[in-house]
């Protein structure tokens, strides 16, 4: 521990990523990623951004970003804020709508990013405890807060939570944000954006890591009333104004148009998902119901780090959490059939006495 560090540095839990190893080559179905590359015509307007003039900084509005978006979601551009990352935009959304004392709610199981920023801008938070079947109790939400967040679906389990329910917490907390991270709807959960018009106290979260296949270029946005907009921009403009590049906002809005190849990769990936389950299931696998692009998993006699650490052995990266309640439980990102195959194999060897 550094002198230098300030306290907040030394007193702070930081977020740990999945492993990105290069000790060897991996099938890696440990970090959420799209097994499928962006589609062609996003690679070309990112090499026709690269001849344009990026000497120049890109516009601090991403105003064609945003405007391609809010087509997209039938919203105006005020409905729209993009920035550096879902990640960023979820910071920025805890220092523009929750305050320290007021204590925010999100699930005792969920991504953890949540703590950490919570933890990092001094904001008190109390954990909703998810039911045996990992599923979000809506009616523990009806209690005084100083705001909402979590994933629809939920992560690590990748469980969704119905349009009814998440109207009832709306309606329940209509005095503070409530806010949904929706960085895995595409592949199964009903989207939250049509409540937009109807709730001034909802903000969702979205990003083209996952669906996209863009998770090397760090875009992210958020979809809500303009006012919360406004809110986002008031904190972006007070850290850094130039938050995407010109290269990153061309493959975004590529991304976008080329609804077509968006469509045919996720429903690959549902496909996947879907069959995968079944053999999982098959081996005896505890299987949680799953709506995003992985599927969180436990074995009734093989502990999980286990399997975890004989997967790694064996060259297949997942994710193992060593955290109560699903310290026994494998988050598995979905990833080709081909990759899919060859997990179920190695599992297959490790299970099966």
């Amino acid at each position: 521990m550094s002198i230098y560090w300030s306290n907040v540095v030394k007193n702070i839990n930081p977020y740990i990523p999945g492993e990105q190893p290069k000790d060897r080559k991996y099938i890696k179905l440990n970090t959420n990623e799209n097994p499928y590359p962006p589609s062609e015509r996003v690679i070309q307007a990112m090499k026709d951004a690269a001849n344009s003039d990026i000497r120049l900084y890109p516009d601090p509005e991403c105003y064609e970003l945003r405007e391609v978006i809010a087509s997209y979601f039938n919203l105006n551009i005020e409905n729209v804020y993009a920035g550096n990352g879902s990640d960023e935009l979820l910071a920025f959304s805890f220092l523009a709508f929750f305050n320290p004392d007021r204590p925010i709610l999100f699930p005792d199981v969920t991504y953890t990013f949540y703590p950490v920023y919570a933890d990092l801008f001094n904001i008190k938070y109390e954990t909703v405890r998810l039911d045996e079947e990992f599923s979000i109790p809506v009616e523990l939400f009806f209690r005084e807060n100083g705001g909402i967040i979590f994933p629809n679906p939920n992560a690590p389990t990748g469980k969704d939570i119905s349009i009814e329910s998440i109207k009832k917490i709306l309606d329940y907390n209509k005095n503070v944000v409530v806010i949904i991270d929706e960085a895995y709807v595409d592949f199964g959960a009903e989207s939250t954006v049509e409540l937009i018009k109807n709730y001034p106290n909802l903000l969702i979260i979205r990003t083209f890591s996952k669906s996209h296949s863009l998770a090397g270029l760090r875009i992210g946005f958020a979809l809500g009333n303009e006012e919360l907009i406004q809110g986002l921009s008031r904190i972006k403009n007070s850290i850094n104004s130039y938050t995407i590049d010109r290269i990153a906002m061309a493959g975004a809005m590529e991304a976008i148009k080329d609804y077509e190849y968006f469509k045919s990769t996720s429903r690959k990936i549902i496909n996947t998902r879907e069959r995968i389950i079944v053999k999982l299931k098959e081996l005896g696998f505890n299987v949680v119901d799953s709506k995003a692009n992985f599927v969180f998993i436990s074995h009734p006699v093989i502990p999980a780090v286990d399997i975890f650490n004989k997967l790694k052995e064996r060259g297949i990266l997942v994710r193992y959490f060593n955290k109560p309640r699903i310290d026994n439980y494998l988050r598995v990102t979905i990833g080709t059939d081909e990759q899919m195959d060859c997990f179920l194999e190695e599992v297959k060897n490790i299970t099966v006495i």
